[in-house]
């Protein structure tokens, strides 16, 4: 990937739950796994290890629910974790269409609290190519909308 083709996503999305219940959809396993991945992917519960804090880690596996031979390892490394308020860190994602080899990305998730017990979250990924980040983008749209049904389940 050259310079040029590299880029950062950004993303601001609103979700009626407090900061806490989205913060927590994304350091705990057992909800992680019901809610991440792209349209047509899965997150095997058992494939999902996360140690929330500074030097920790987050590992686990996108498996194609039409072809389960095709999966995506992710196992990033979380540098600043600040409880229900912020997530930072980088991923080593194995397996993406378009890419050679594991690629390396910057993550970052600001959980904001709004009024009336609502959050913003703002994410930040990259560097990725122009299109794998309008797949990115699409794929953490469909995410949140499978997030958004779980924290109506949470409340």
């Amino acid at each position: 990937m050259t310079k040029a083709a590299a880029r950062e996503i950004s993303l601001t999305r609103e979700f009626d739950a407090p900061p806490e219940l989205v913060y927590r959809a994304f350091v705990d396993p057992d909800q992680f796994c019901q809610w991440f991945g792209p349209d047509g992917f899965s997150v095997p519960c058992e494939s999902v290890q996360i140690d929330a804090r500074a030097g920790g880690f987050q590992r686990f596996v996108m498996v194609s629910d039409d072809d389960p031979s095709f999966h995506s390892r992710v196992n990033a490394t979380f540098s600043e974790v600040i409880e229900n308020e912020l997530l930072v860190g980088r991923q080593d994602v194995e397996g993406l269409p378009g890419s050679r080899g594991p690629l390396r990305l910057r993550l970052r998730l600001e959980f904001h609290e709004e009024p009336g017990g609502r959050t913003r979250l703002e994410l930040w990924q990259g560097r990725l190519t122009e299109q794998m980040g309008r797949d990115a983008g699409a794929g953490w749209a469909s995410s949140f909308g499978r997030l958004d049904s779980l924290l109506r389940r949470s409340r």
